[in-house]
């Protein structure tokens, strides 16, 4: 299963994003308002994954649990679609210093557990929040239409967590108030 690293918004953003999902599920399209992660409605918020791998060792989750965290700003861009005939519709999140400096950070410590990805290494990751999954080609521009009113905004980064996909369960690893 996957194991991953996120980045979380602040609480206004996440309900932007929150709607963003509730448009497409009004829409009839498969936005990740219902259910989320296969039906984890608890866990699942909206967020930058910042590192993906098979496995994360218990020192390197150690190492994760040290990391000296601070919120900071991020811009969220214009509407993406990753893939074709499975199409992916995200939010992208505008790079900055800081954001790829946390994406280094965090690739450094996970970089040794095994399968990390090849677009999840740096200058080879896009930051982005996923909207929705599964898209038919069909109907990618009514996706689009769906949420492509929302115009780019700013964001802060209030914090990180892991996901264990086996286990089905976040956890913050760092979060401010």
């Amino acid at each position: 299963m996957v194991q991953s690293v996120e980045l979380l918004l602040d609480e206004a953003s996440e309900q932007r994003i929150r709607r963003q999902w509730e448009l497409l599920a009004e829409a009839g399209l498969p936005g990740l308002g219902r259910g989320g992660r296969a039906g984890d409605t608890d866990s699942h918020r909206p967020h930058i994954t910042v590192a993906v791998t098979r496995q994360i060792w218990p020192r390197i989750e150690t190492d994760l649990d040290r990391l000296p965290f601070r919120p900071f700003p991020i811009r969220l861009g214009g509407v993406l679609v990753f893939g074709a005939r499975r199409p992916i519709l995200v939010r992208a999140v505008v790079p900055s210093d800081q954001l790829l400096a946390w994406h280094r950070r965090v690739y450094q410590i996970v970089a040794p557990c095994p399968d990390v990805p090849a677009n999840l290494h740096p200058n080879q990751w896009t930051p982005h929040i996923t909207l929705a999954r599964r898209v038919l080609p069909q109907r990618i521009g009514e996706a689009v239409s769906a949420v492509a009113a929302d115009k780019d905004t700013a964001a802060t980064v209030v914090g990180l967590r892991r996901w264990d996909g086996d286990r089905r369960q976040a956890w913050p690893i760092a979060e401010h108030g």
